[in-house]
């Protein structure tokens, strides 16, 4: 019996098209179908560009096979691939991603002139001197005094926190905010403080650690790392 299940599915949405790739079958069968089905004229030739989104599943397709998409569907339409969607990814965007979502434990103290740079959430156990730097592209947690810069966020993560045991930082940065520590006598720090983005007010707001707690129960819970991203 032959198999005369769809190889290519395609399905108009506001933002453009969708093209469904079958993820069973071979390349060169979903590259034979798909020519047939773009050499019927989807849309006039009057109309502007249509962004073009390709879902091809459980598939892997490399930087060869996707130019190969890519031209063909430029060549046959007035048509444009904006992105390909997979559910595969490599084993090393897989690490990537786990990189990302971890916490890493660093005990030493950070002096002036120093930088920490990490992945991921930043555990510091021990201080950031006057002059000294923390970067993390998660949260900052410093079990200890931030007299320094501490930079959460760094790959634009607006989400990220600030926390530490005696806050007194120089300069704070979330994302692209940045807040700088106002002027004030020695000694005039807090104990248990947090920075984050207040949302309302797109800046950098700085509060207790209970408080910040409250409203994101994630930051004591593995969930951040999964939704993170």
């Amino acid at each position: 019996m032959l198999d005369q299940k769809q190889k290519v599915m395609i399905k108009g949405t506001r933002d453009g098209l969708t093209l469904q790739l079958d993820d069973q079958c071979s390349f060169d069968t979903i590259i034979k179908e798909l020519e047939n089905k773009l050499s019927d004229k989807l849309i006039s030739e009057e109309e502007p560009l249509i962004r073009v989104s390709i879902q091809v599943g459980y598939r892997y397709v490399n930087a060869e096979q996707e130019e190969v998409l890519k031209e063909m569907v430029r060549e046959k339409q007035n048509l444009v691939v904006e992105e390909i969607e997979s559910k595969v990814i490599t084993k090393e965007a897989a690490r990537e991603w786990e990189q990302e979502r971890s916490m890493t434990p660093v005990s030493r103290t950070i002096r002036s002139g120093q930088v920490e740079d990490v992945k991921g959430d930043l555990l510091l156990i021990g201080d950031v001197n006057p002059g000294g730097t923390v970067r993390a592209t998660g949260n900052i947690f410093i079990l200890g005094k931030l007299f320094g810069v501490a930079h959460a966020g760094t790959g634009g993560w607006k989400g990220a926190v600030i926390a530490a045991s005696y806050f007194d930082p120089i300069q704070l940065r979330i994302s692209d905010k940045i807040s700088r520590s106002p002027d004030q006598e020695e000694g005039e720090g807090s104990y248990m403080e947090c920075g984050y983005i207040d949302k309302n007010e797109e800046s950098i707001r700085i509060d207790r650690i209970q408080k910040v707690v409250k409203w994101r129960p994630e930051l004591v819970s593995f969930e951040r790392r999964m939704n993170h991203g």
